[in-house]
């Protein structure tokens, strides 16, 4: 059955840029009341700040935390708080957006840097594994119910390669394995897990990779549609995709690229 997202909650990890804000922006125009999580430095947290008082202007309530969302102490700190904050309403979307790895070869030219245990740990620990560890905590403390959507991004990078992204392809592989079980084991409670493979984005994130520019430029020219994606693109796929109790979507990796693929 479709159903009203106004009035509920959604909680995002990666909440101040990119694809992340762009969610919470578009799910606070539906009337969503936003839970968003960011580790930033000044610019970062005044950046979190005006777009929390922008959704506001919503009517919608908020609430933004700079926290290390990876870590296992901010989960503990945050999850009561999130309780407080729902009033008993539980957390109706979840999306993990966080886009922090190691962009270094695995093996290194003679005089470069080459991937640490280190650095591959960090990268999947961030960008794969913390879905996992959030949706067990949110799920044990009753904050995901039936009709629940838990959406993890990923790209196109899971399965291809390019030079200096071992460490965050492997965490996009990894991350769509999570997708596939957590939805197999969350299914018996109407919960639905899904990755959404947005296509070659604009964003901070996207910036840093080397060679971007020629990344975002063969991707503009392939795509059927003659551009790039866009956040937007994707926090409307989040929108449509939640407005159903249904969990009978779920474990899929969904393109939101279009049909930069088909090409």
């Amino acid at each position: 059955m479709i159903t009203r997202l106004e009035g509920s909650w959604c909680l995002v990890l990666g909440a101040s840029s990119g694809m992340g804000l762009a969610i919470a922006h578009e799910l606070a125009r539906e009337g969503v009341h936003i839970l968003g999580v960011h580790f930033d430095t000044t610019d970062g947290q005044e950046k979190a700040a005006v777009a929390g008082e922008e959704m506001r202007g919503h009517g919608v309530e908020a609430h933004f935390f700079n926290a290390n969302a990876a870590s296992a102490r901010t989960r503990e700190e945050l999850l009561p708080r999130f309780e407080e904050l729902t009033g008993g309403k539980g957390i109706r979307i979840v999306v993990h957006s966080l886009a922090f790895g190691t962009l270094l070869p695995y093996v290194g030219a003679a005089g470069e840097e080459s991937l640490t245990a280190r650095q591959m740990n960090m990268t999947l620990d961030v960008m794969a594994h913390s879905l996992v560890y959030w949706t067990q905590d949110l799920f044990t403390a009753g904050l995901l119910r039936e009709g629940a959507k838990v959406y993890a991004m990923t790209s196109a990078g899971g399965a291809r390669v390019m030079p200096s992204y071992g460490a965050v392809s492997a965490a996009k592989a990894a991350l769509e394995s999570h997708v596939r079980q957590l939805a197999l084991e969350l299914a018996p409670s109407g919960i639905a897990v899904n990755a959404l493979r947005a296509g070659v984005t604009p964003t901070p994130s996207m910036e840093r990779i080397p060679g971007s520019d020629r990344l975002a430029a063969r991707a503009r020219d392939l795509n059927p549609h003659r551009r790039l994606t866009r956040p937007e693109d994707v926090a409307e796929a989040v929108s449509l995709l939640s407005r159903t109790d249904s969990s009978w979507i779920t474990g899929n990796v969904i393109g939101v690229d279009g049909g930069e693929l088909l090409t």
